[in-house]
């Protein structure tokens, strides 16, 4: 028997959660929209108001910069220069036969 739990999205249970925090529908109203469960509404409003400080917060979230590398890049850097200095200088000889 496969399980009948359903899984949201952290997209989705944030515009579930703002919507809410709108006050502009009641809890009902919002669960037959989104198709959850009031209850549902409620305790991911009370998660994201308790978490909501780190939005503000110094600290990095935990996500590591993505790793570079740089000896690719210088070599491209290299590539690309000799590329321009290249087509400079034929440019240039263009530009004495005229």
């Amino acid at each position: 028997m496969k399980s009948k739990r359903r899984k949201f999205s952290g997209v989705f249970k944030t515009k579930v959660v703002i919507e809410a925090l709108k006050e502009r529908q009641t809890l009902s109203e919002l669960a037959e929209r989104f198709e959850v469960h009031p209850n549902q509404i409620s305790k991911w409003k009370q998660e994201f108001l308790s978490n909501a400080e780190a939005a503000f917060s110094q600290k990095k979230s935990g996500k590591a910069e993505p790793k570079v590398d740089t000896n690719r890049l210088y070599a491209k850097i290299g590539q690309l220069e000799m590329e321009r200095d290249f087509l400079k200088k034929s440019l240039d000889k263009l530009d004495l036969l005229k």
